[in-house]
């Protein structure tokens, strides 16, 4: 599906129905531009955050902590930049 969408001299943007159809928004919800190596993602912002509830339940063996997550998480950040700089 590709579908084309015009900026308005306001900078304001209708998207087209056949993606507010594909990504189930309408009125009020709001739409992430996410980052990606060829341009943006776009991101519905529209869940309930309360139908996540139990979804990781058993999963971890033990509670990580901080540390351990800001460790991790630039351990993945440096290994995403390695690969795009390989690209």
């Amino acid at each position: 599906m590709a579908e084309t969408a015009t900026l308005t001299s306001k900078s304001q943007l209708t998207l087209p129905k056949a993606v507010r159809d594909a990504l189930g928004v309408g009125p009020g919800d709001q739409i992430r531009f996410v980052p990606s190596l060829n341009g943006f993602r776009i991101v519905a912002n529209n869940g309930d955050i309360t139908r996540l509830r139990g979804v990781f339940k058993g999963r971890v063996s033990k509670a990580v902590s901080i540390e351990e997550m800001d460790r991790s998480i630039a351990e993945a950040v440096a290994a995403r930049d390695k690969r795009s700089r390989a690209r």
